[in-house]
């Protein structure tokens, strides 16, 4: 499953929450066209913060960190990730976010 999010590193409150709206970047948004917000402690320096957004958004979706990668946006703070998974429970648990 591909998850559209909005990354910001170095952020005073990490953690998963709250949704940004997809402001036309070409890339993949979530079903309802936003981008679920996930802040990082970490700097946009050396993939620290792609590490930390893949591992927020593993613990919050109750996966493996090995489960989520960066499949677009590497170097961007618009990114999409891939959650490896069943589709159906990964689709539940984001929705409660």
């Amino acid at each position: 499953m591909r998850v559209a999010v909005k990354v910001q590193p170095k952020s005073r409150r990490p953690g998963v929450g709250g949704r940004a709206p997809d402001k036309g970047t070409g890339r993949a948004p979530d079903v309802e066209g936003e981008r679920l917000r996930i802040g990082v402690a970490e700097a946009a320096e050396d993939g620290r913060a792609n590490r930390a957004a893949c591992a927020a958004l593993a613990t919050a979706l109750g996966v493996r960190q090995g489960d989520v990668s960066v499949a677009l946006g590497a170097t961007s703070r618009d990114k999409t990730l891939f959650v490896a998974g069943d589709a159906g429970v990964l689709a539940a648990r984001l929705e409660a976010l």
